[in-house]
């Protein structure tokens, strides 16, 4: 495995911590009433590689799997990740 494959999986393993924390953090919101993240700064940490840790969480959680806006553009993230990963992979 080289080095630079070694980086990326280190981001993003410290991206989809990162992201599940703040995923974790706004179901906790929701349930105590109290302040939630915003669903663009979700969004934003899905972008960046936490997609993953996200997608898993939205069904272990049982939090935003069932609203559509939030669930497609999730969706197309993570589709948008994996033709990126495959397309890297195969050149």
């Amino acid at each position: 495995m080289s080095l630079l494959t070694k980086i990326f999986l280190v981001y993003l393993t410290v991206i989809s911590l990162l992201s599940a924390i703040f995923f974790a953090y706004d179901k906790f919101a929701a349930i105590k009433n109290k302040r939630r993240i915003p669903e663009q700064t979700l969004h934003l940490w899905e972008v960046l590689g936490g997609v993953f840790a996200n997608l898993l969480l939205m069904y272990v959680l049982r939090h935003k799997n069932r609203k559509f806006s939030y669930w497609i553009w999730t969706w197309l993230v993570m589709i948008v990740w994996v033709t990126l990963f495959f397309y890297f992979k195969m050149n």
